[in-house]
């Protein structure tokens, strides 16, 4: 049962992720997190077509980070948190790993140099 849970959070992660791979899909999150859009509003900063924005935004919903509802003719598109902070927790653990080595590697650079080893003179060295 664990296994399965682990697998689903890993799948749901790839979809967030493959998402967010597009720099589109990016940029309407980037306006969805102002409120509430329509698909032409979504679709108007990058002169494609209303079929080629919804290509988007069904990959961001199925990633779970966008919900569409629609109210008669219109498509209108909501951010969904809660994958975005799912995501933001993943790379979280990461940023702790490198902000430990990171800061472990500045106290080693901190430290004072210790006396240099200067080399030893033996009898018949002409250096």
């Amino acid at each position: 049962m664990v296994e399965h849970v682990a697998h689903v959070a890993a799948s749901r992660l790839d979809h967030v992720f493959h998402a967010l791979a597009d720099p589109t899909r990016r940029a309407m999150l980037n306006h969805l997190a102002s409120g509430e859009r329509t698909v032409s509003e979504l679709a108007e900063p990058f002169a494609m077509s209303l079929a080629g924005a919804s290509k988007h935004i069904k990959s961001l919903e199925a990633a779970g980070l966008v919900i569409r509802q629609i109210k008669g003719r219109q498509h209108l598109c909501r951010l969904q948190p809660d994958r975005l902070a799912e995501a933001h927790q993943w790379l979280s653990f990461y940023q702790r790993f490198w902000t430990e080595r990171l800061d472990a590697l500045d106290a080693l650079l901190r430290q004072p140099d210790p006396d240099p080893v200067l080399p030893v003179k033996t009898k018949g060295d002409d250096t």
